[in-house]
């Protein structure tokens, strides 16, 4: 998890800061009082999952943090999805980065902060962040990405720091790639199954029924 990742690389800076303090620089200073260090980027890290892992119908979404279609489908949509299929096992769902982007920063620095979130914590305070994000969108801002992590148990200056440094980029571009490779050309793009279906609750319950 990024947790023992963070660990140790503050374990690895304290080994060698009597021999090299008077060499170091400090880190940047950040919203909310953090102080925003630089950090290697992570390149791998699995999808955020809900839903059992043996279920029989696999839903993915790709989405946009800063796509207010992916908004609405995400606090409108998703809910009744998670409560009708995903809770009573049904379906594993699967979250996927896909910035198009719509918005050049915070379509890649949201997603980086709501992947931190899930290296940090679990699966299930990814989607609780992520839908956090999506219901304050348009207001996106360091202290907000910060306060948001907090309310969610996470720590908010760690987060802050990977949505600054991009540290999840890789591992969202490769999200991105995914889409584009399935031939999504927009956001929301949903599949059930492996086929693609339109954002709806509709169509996405039926073609969820059909696999059944």
């Amino acid at each position: 998890m990024e947790r023992t990742r963070r660990a140790y690389l503050a374990a690895a800076a304290g080994v060698g800061l009597g021999a090299t303090a008077g060499c170091l620089g400090g880190g940047s200073s950040g919203a909310n009082g953090c102080t925003i260090e630089d950090e290697p980027t992570v390149s791998e890290l699995p999808a955020p999952t809900l839903g059992a892992s043996d279920a029989g119908v696999t839903v993915m979404a790709f989405e946009d943090y800063a796509c207010p279609h992916c908004a609405t489908y995400s606090l409108e949509v998703f809910p009744q999805l998670r409560s009708e299929y995903v809770d009573p096992g049904v379906v594993s769902y699967e979250f996927h980065d896909f910035p198009i982007p719509v918005d050049e920063q915070w379509s890649w620095q949201a997603a980086s902060a709501a992947r931190g979130v899930q290296d940090e914590m679990d699966d299930a305070t990814f989607f609780e962040y992520a839908h956090a994000l999506f219901e304050n969108q348009g207001d996106f801002s360091a202290g907000l990405i910060t306060d948001l992590a907090d309310d969610a148990g996470a720590p908010g200056c760690a987060i802050q720091a990977d949505a600054v440094n991009e540290t999840y980029r890789p591992v969202v571009e490769a999200d991105r790639q995914r889409a584009i490779d399935r031939g999504a050309q927009g956001t929301p793009a949903v599949y059930v199954a492996g086929r693609a279906v339109s954002p709806t609750y509709d169509a996405i319950a039926g073609a969820i029924e059909a696999e059944r």
